[in-house]
């Protein structure tokens, strides 16, 4: 039953009408003519009807009287973050993984739910435990209402800790990072997910360092090269493992002094041993490249594939070799036509004998519109250069960027124009190292370039995912923090999978500010309590629908 307007001319008719099925099909009868609607409208009468039949609803009373200010209002709570991915958590079944983890433990608290605030915690508001225990407070989590602070500290210890000695065998350094329970949730949640990687599978490694405000735990912190470009701070290393299509699959955690190129093979190896894939291609930055690294790798995993990019400066193969490799280059992707295509892309297969008799294979890629910018930004640099060399020429050997063009002469700094002119050769280039010989330059070029995924990950953990700041002072507890950011990866990207199958995809910020809009506010009126819901966004919407759920009825009566 509901309301229609006829029109008969000029003039409109209300009507109270109703659907009725008749012969298989769906048709209308009219209950009764109200009149004419501007008539109705003009008197008040239509305002007084329905005012009157609001007393025979009592969502209506009640919202009508919170209108008019007549109800007793309470704290509004936060459930939107928590309705979208505790529906994700319970699908990754981390709840039956820490369950198991947990077995034969006597714990007064729910540590499961002290982990899921703190990843959720991440994903919405980031920052120290401390915040994520106060954070709570505005937020509906099942489950959380009685932990407090040392639980939090508690659950973190936890995931950080030590496995027994037994366990520490296949450790990706033993010396400076045991083997954890943070090891084994992340390889139980694999088993659950096994159809990530497929025969020939290509598994994308990347590396940064995060600084300590404290100090940085017993061993974990340590002075190191600083890629926050903060050398006055202990820091520690952190490693990702994605696969092919973004899913995150492990993460690794080291002192902040242990260099790039040491982290690849242990890597290798547990993904081979304790994730048992067998069959796999690894996609790594020019950072972990060293002789010595691939040498290790063919002679330990000689039916293992690596795409890994080689520093085009300091090594002379790649230097005097494969940049000066006389083929043209294949185009792969032409100049752009709309602001959306992907950007340019040519490639050049060199394969030679290097100096110990081993084949080699290199793949040198080139941008067009990098070149043009690298250009730009080089003569800027030098035109900078000149006024510089002029009156302050000290200045010049603290700046790295500068440095590079510059020579001493006569106790006088000056431009080195030979090296700007050499420096010209690696414009809009770079260069990649591979043993996967049967693979197309082509493919090589645009699997690597999906490792720039990896470092869009860094990104979000620095930001949206920001694991800082870190306070604790043990390494157990700083390792469970830092777990936590992970798993918050691993949720986010659950849910931008589920909007990708559903045709969406808003952009983050937007999507967790409409989440973080779904509020539930208590009234009370007439001795009866209500709970009242806000509206829901639109990006709040998809991800509700993306997930298979509901948002909560607009108001609703509480019950002793």
């Amino acid at each position: 039953m509901f309301l229609r307007v006829q029109r008969n001319g000029s003039r409109e008719y209300l009507l109270i009408v109703e659907n009725q099925r008749i012969d298989g099909r769906i048709r209308q009868r009219v209950l009764h003519r109200l009149g004419r609607l501007d008539q109705l409208q003009q008197s008040g009468a239509l305002d007084g009807l329905i005012q009157s039949m609001s007393r025979f609803s009592n969502k209506l009373a009640v919202l009508g009287a919170h209108s008019a200010g007549q109800t007793e209002t309470g704290t509004a709570v936060t459930l939107g973050p928590a309705m979208v991915f505790e529906r994700l958590w319970q699908q990754l079944q981390l709840p039956a993984i820490l369950d198991q983890l947990l077995a034969g433990r006597r714990l007064e608290f729910a540590l499961e739910r002290a982990v899921f605030l703190t990843v959720l915690h991440r994903l919405c508001a980031p920052g120290s435990d401390r915040a994520a225990e106060q954070w709570r407070q505005d937020h509906r989590i099942e489950g959380t209402q009685t932990l407090a602070l040392h639980h939090l500290y508690r659950a973190m210890a936890w995931l950080g800790e030590p496995l027994p000695g037994g366990e520490q065998v296949d450790a990706t350094l033993p010396q400076k990072a045991p083997r954890c329970i943070k090891d084994v949730i992340e390889e139980r949640l694999f088993e659950r997910r096994r159809d990530l990687l497929t025969d020939l599978s290509l598994a994308f490694f990347d590396a940064t360092s995060i600084y300590f405000e404290g100090e940085g735990g017993q061993t974990i912190g340590e002075y190191g090269f600083s890629k926050d470009h903060r050398p006055d701070r202990k820091q520690m290393i952190v490693g990702v493992v994605l696969a092919q299509n973004g899913t995150p699959i492990c993460s690794e955690q080291w002192p902040g002094n242990v260099s790039d190129v040491t982290t690849l093979l242990p890597v290798i190896r547990r993904l081979r041993e304790r994730f048992g894939i067998s069959r796999l291609c690894i996609v790594a930055d020019r950072g972990m490249i060293s002789a010595q690294t691939i040498q290790q790798i063919e002679q330990k995993h000689p039916d293992l594939k690596y795409i890994l990019g080689a520093r085009m400066r300091s090594d002379h193969e790649v230097r005097d070799v494969a940049l000066g490799w006389p083929e043209p280059f294949r185009q792969v992707r032409g100049p752009r036509t709309r602001s959306k295509d992907r950007s340019p892309l040519q490639v050049k297969d060199v394969r030679f004998k290097g100096d110990d008799g081993r084949q080699r294979r290199y793949i040198v890629c080139h941008n067009e519109e990098e070149a043009v910018k690298d250009r730009a930004d080089r003569e800027t640099m030098v035109a900078a250069l000149k006024d510089k060399v002029k009156h302050s020429p000290k200045t010049l050997m603290g700046n790295k960027g500068y440095r590079r063009y510059v020579k001493a002469d006569d106790q006088r700094m000056q431009i080195d124009y030979q090296k700007v002119e050499d420096e010209a050769r690696f414009d809009g280039k770079w260069v990649l190292r591979t043993n996967w010989h049967e693979a197309d330059a082509q493919e090589v070029a645009l699997r690597y370039k999906d490792l720039w995924m990896v470092e869009a990950i860094f990104r979000t953990t620095r930001s949206i995912l920001q694991t800082r700041p870190i306070y604790h002072r043990c390494d157990e507890t700083i390792r469970g923090h830092v777990f936590c950011s992970f798993l918050a990866l691993v949720l986010r990207k659950a849910l931008e999978d589920r909007l990708s199958a559903a045709g969406a995809s808003p952009e983050w910020a937007e999507l967790m500010r409409d989440l973080e809009a779904i509020h539930e506010m208590p009234l009370r009126l007439e001795n009866k309590r209500y709970l009242l819901r806000t509206p829901v966004r639109g990006a709040a919407a998809k991800a509700l629908s993306a997930c298979g759920l509901a948002p909560p009825p607009t108001l609703r009566e509480l019950t002793e």
